[in-house]
């Protein structure tokens, strides 16, 4: 079927009004959380060929977390979808005032490759939960998660209702060029400012989940041995292509030499003496990616790792000392395995360093000093933030996640993601029994009164 009669048939399921309806949305949820689970060997077989996850990484990072996100949109369902009652001022009365959430319409979700499950069906449970028809583009370069994803989408949905859409740039833009009544895109942003221009045409809104380089910053009186593992475990789940990855560190010059010997060993902890064969450790994307990454190896001292495979699409673990300011690890998102560290003499170097940088998607601080702690994140802004971990700021629903600035715009998980699908209608209604004549001209009534007046009926 051409891509715009499928569209027009989502339209049409939409404007039905069968999408609206708690019954609907509770059964629509259900459906995909059989679908999921009955899938589960294909799509772990799947994130494992694409991108090397073992089974523990994918239930937890991708697959549970979905199911997690399902369970929690049914249990507040009914809360979100209800009206919210507001007062009306002086000057509306006798009336009643509310807010409803409604459905956006149609809405198109691009996802990208680094979580290529997660980051397709958790916007979709969103857009489910506020009552939309939707299309998902996922990510050519995991095409075996993407073949499952539509496997499991044919199984929960009838194809008016979601629709997944496969296919590489040709057919990205394709969607764009069609009308959307919202857009939710992740990914980088050079492709971001496409979405954006594309949706210009049409006015459509945007939510962009980008990235950056997120700084996680160690000062002198952290507990290295937390700090280390907890960095090491942030930075290289799913070998660094992690949105929210510590893309480098400011360590304080006291304590610089220390932490690296004790990530260093954390690595090994975790992964072995040849990380090549763990089963826990990851795999690049693809062999560009390989390249790109092996690029950026040009520069400071190899802690530890520096070595790959490229046939294998394998990086290893990689710590960097002594990396100069300008070098190009340190101009653009890694996105891979590979951690610089640099050294700080003060504090106010490091805010003053962050603050030239484009906001990023997350900033990680190691202190045991509340005093330090605020300084820095009242000091460096960013989309989010941990204070002595890494990465876990995205697990808890209750938080809305997203960017700022060059990390993205719009929030996504939990209540966030039901409102980034809903639009909030204002309705007055009014009776017809009481209508002031001084409403309507011609009105006599003193300027000045007026002037009085109205900030207290409108209070």
């Amino acid at each position: 079927m051409p891509l715009d009669e499928s569209i027009h048939n989502l339209r049409i399921a939409f404007h039905s009004g069968a999408t609206r309806t708690r019954r609907s949305r509770r059964d629509a949820l259900d459906a995909l959380a059989r679908a999921i689970r009955a899938a589960e060997p294909d799509l772990l077989a799947a994130l494992q060929a694409d991108l090397g996850k073992s089974a523990r990484e994918a239930i937890v990072s991708e697959i549970g977390l979905v199911l997690a996100d399902i369970a929690y949109a049914q249990r507040h369902l009914r809360r979100w979808m209800t009206p919210v009652r507001v007062a009306n001022p002086p000057l509306l009365l006798p009336g009643r005032a509310t807010i409803v959430p409604e459905p956006r319409g149609v809405v198109l979700i691009v996802s990208p490759w680094n979580y290529p499950f997660q980051l397709a069906v958790s916007p979709l449970v969103s857009a489910i939960a506020a009552g939309n028809t939707a299309v998902i583009k996922p990510s050519e370069l995991a095409p075996r998660t993407a073949a499952v994803l539509e496997d499991i989408v044919r199984a929960a949905f009838p194809p008016e209702r979601v629709l997944v859409v496969l296919g590489v740039h040709e057919t990205a833009a394709a969607l764009l060029g069609q009308r959307f009544d919202h857009i939710f895109f992740t990914g980088g942003g050079a492709a971001a400012r496409r979405v954006l221009a594309a949706a210009a045409t049409s006015l459509t809104p945007c939510t962009l989940e980008l990235g950056g380089k997120s700084p996680c910053v160690v000062c002198h009186d952290a507990n290295l041995d937390v700090a280390a593992r907890r960095i090491v475990w942030g930075k290289f789940l799913n070998a660094g292509q992690t949105c929210v990855a510590p893309d480098f560190v400011w360590a304080d010059r006291r304590i610089a030499a220390p932490l690296l010997e004790a990530m260093a060993a954390a690595i090994h902890r975790f992964y072995g003496e040849d990380p090549s064969q763990s089963s826990d450790y990851g795999r690049i994307v693809s062999p560009r990616h390989f390249d790109r990454l092996q690029g950026l190896l040009g520069a400071g001292r190899v802690v530890c790792g520096g070595t790959g495979d490229r046939g294998a699409r394998y990086l290893a673990p990689t710590l960097l000392a002594d990396v100069p300011p300008d070098a190009p690890v340190m101009q653009e998102e890694i996105f891979g395995p590979i951690l610089p560290v640099l050294a700080y003499e003060t504090l106010g170097e490091v805010i003053d360093d962050l603050r030239r940088r484009p906001v990023p998607l997350a900033l990680y601080v190691f202190s045991e000093s509340r005093d330090t702690q605020e300084r820095l994140l009242e000091g460096v802004r960013s989309g989010g933030a941990c204070v002595n971990d890494t990465v876990l700021h995205l697990l808890n629903p209750r938080l809305p996640f997203g960017g700022l600035g060059a990390s993205g715009m719009g929030a996504s998980r939990g209540r966030a993601g039901f409102d980034t699908f809903s639009h909030r209608r204002s309705i007055v209604r009014r009776g017809t029994r009481h209508d002031a004549a001084r409403r309507y001209p011609p009105d006599r009534t003193p300027l000045r009164w007026i002037k009085r007046a109205l900030p207290l009926l409108l209070r």
